[in-house]
């Protein structure tokens, strides 16, 4: 049998791939689907990296017989399936049987990674920190302090990981994550408590990267910040000097937000005239969340709710709902009823999620590891198999329609349970994990669902909530909820 080994070049482009604080806890998921063939490849490599490592073991159970860079091969192949105790397994023996090996900070790297991933955020501080440490030339070690700073972030240490991230930007000024740590520091601090050196924080990136994404990003910044502190004259100020700027690559907001944030702030600022013309600006369509917001502060205002305008939204986006019917259909109808039954999961907020992780394809697999209908990892389908009926759970059973509804309903009852009446901070939560939506939730300090969304802190997170949300709009105009098309 030939083996393959990992270049150095081809994992440094890995690494590449794998780090980045804007990454969903559930690592690599970027909602693309492989092909069939693609997905046969992936996971014929986890089948026979198991069945080497089965051949492979010396006579003390362990791998330190085999190349330092074929137990990194190995051990991203798991770590890209998510099997992170033999990942870890591998990593450790290179950096306990080849110290010297010039695979070392990748293995570290590996470590950190893989109890990172997990959320076991503690087991993984030693690794980054022994990278930002011991191999800062490096680029793992410029990735080993942003991701020590992120981890800290996770476990609400939040002037810890401000630290680090602002050693980043010293050490790194040019460094990949550079621009990044600086918004980091932002919500770092604003996690902590420190708003006033927010503002210069907010200020000092603006300055350093003019005309860029960044300074977008810093100044979208400063309008959650004002909308969290209830300082709406700031809030409609600072929305105004966004909605003249050009919205570029890179930007974590957009016109349509900006415009939704600025009414909002009207109407919470008494102006309710202006607050109106303001959320009728915002164009209503099946697939325009913001658009919806809108129209639903619309209808719940008395001065707005008898305009002509209002109805008109209303009536023209049922008929889009009508008319694209077709995009929405209701496939395992009887599996998601019994599925979501006891759990008090709407069945459409199912099918809203199917449609966004899989377009209904069983077979599809992401580049994460995710695979079936509903897109679940092994590591999280095996928290809930139990709770769904499922025993003896394996990564091919997630290809099973049945399987993967029946997990990932039990998943999505236990989000609605803990996010209730927010299906916008459900599924950022089946994106981007429950702990993370803790804290934007926190940080948004208001009850508004898209003040909450402008809070999400991964762009893959976000747009995957606004696609799931005009899902589940549509799913909700053309469907009763126990999934019989509505007269």
């Amino acid at each position: 049998m030939t083996k393959l080994f990992f270049t150095r070049p081809f994992f440094m482009a890995l690494l590449f791939c794998l780090i980045t604080c804007a990454a969903p806890v559930r690592f690599f998921q970027t909602g693309f689907i492989q092909t069939t063939s693609s997905q046969s490849i992936s996971d014929d490599a986890l089948a026979s990296v198991r069945r080497m490592d089965s051949a492979d073991r010396n006579a003390r159970g362990g791998f330190s017989l085999l190349p330092a860079s074929e137990n990194l091969r190995r051990g991203n192949i798991y770590l890209t399936n998510r099997a992170f105790a033999e990942a870890r397994e591998h990593f450790q023996t290179i950096v306990q049987s080849n110290p010297n090996d010039v695979n070392v900070p990748a293995a570290l790297f590996g470590l950190g990674r893989a109890y990172f991933v997990p959320r076991l955020y503690a087991e993984s501080l030693p690794f980054f920190e022994r990278l930002a440490r011991n191999y800062s030339f490096t680029k793992e070690g410029r990735e080993g302090l942003y991701a020590l700073a992120t981890a800290l972030l996770r476990m609400s240490r939040a002037g810890e990981a401000v630290e680090r991230y602002i050693e980043y930007t010293q050490k790194f000024p040019q460094g990949e994550r550079a621009e990044s740590s600086y918004l980091n520091v932002i919500d770092g601090l604003r996690e902590a408590g420190r708003n006033s050196e927010a503002v210069d924080w907010i200020a000092r990136t603006r300055q350093k990267y003019p005309g860029t994404a960044t300074d977008i990003n810093a100044l979208f910044a400063r309008l959650r910040l004002d909308i969290s502190q209830n300082d709406w004259q700031h809030a409609i100020q600072t929305a105004n000097e966004l909605s003249g700027k050009t919205f570029q690559t890179g930007a974590v907001t957009s016109a349509d937000e900006v415009a939704y944030l600025k009414a909002y702030a009207l109407e919470r600022a008494g102006r309710t005239n202006e607050a109106i013309n303001a959320y009728l600006v915002i164009p209503d369509s099946i697939d325009s969340y913001y658009g919806a917001l809108a129209t639903k502060h619309l209808s719940a205002m008395s001065a707005a709710r008898q305009r002509p305008e209002v109805a008109a939204r209303i009536n023209r986006v049922n008929s889009q709902a009508t008319t694209s019917s077709q995009l929405y259909p209701a496939p395992y109808r009887e599996i998601i009823l019994r599925a979501t039954r006891a759990g008090r999961v709407d069945p459409r907020l199912v099918l809203a999620i199917m449609r966004r992780e899989s377009n209904f394809r069983s077979l599809a697999k992401s580049p994460a590891g995710a695979r079936g209908l509903l897109q679940l990892t092994i590591d999280q389908a095996l928290k809930y198999a139990a709770q769904a009926g499922v025993q003896n759970l394996r990564e091919d059973d997630l290809y099973s329609p049945d399987t993967s509804i029946r997990v990932g309903s039990a998943y999505l009852s236990d989000l609605t349970k803990l996010f209730a009446d927010s299906p916008e901070a459900v599924a950022a939560s089946y994106n981007g994990g429950e702990d993370n939506v803790a804290r934007w939730l926190k940080r948004a300090r208001q009850q508004d669902a898209g003040v909450f969304v402008a809070e999400i802190g991964f762009p893959e997170t976000k747009t995957y909530v606004l696609k799931v949300l005009s899902n589940y709009r549509a799913y909700k105009l053309l469907y009763t909820s126990d999934l019989r098309r509505s007269a």
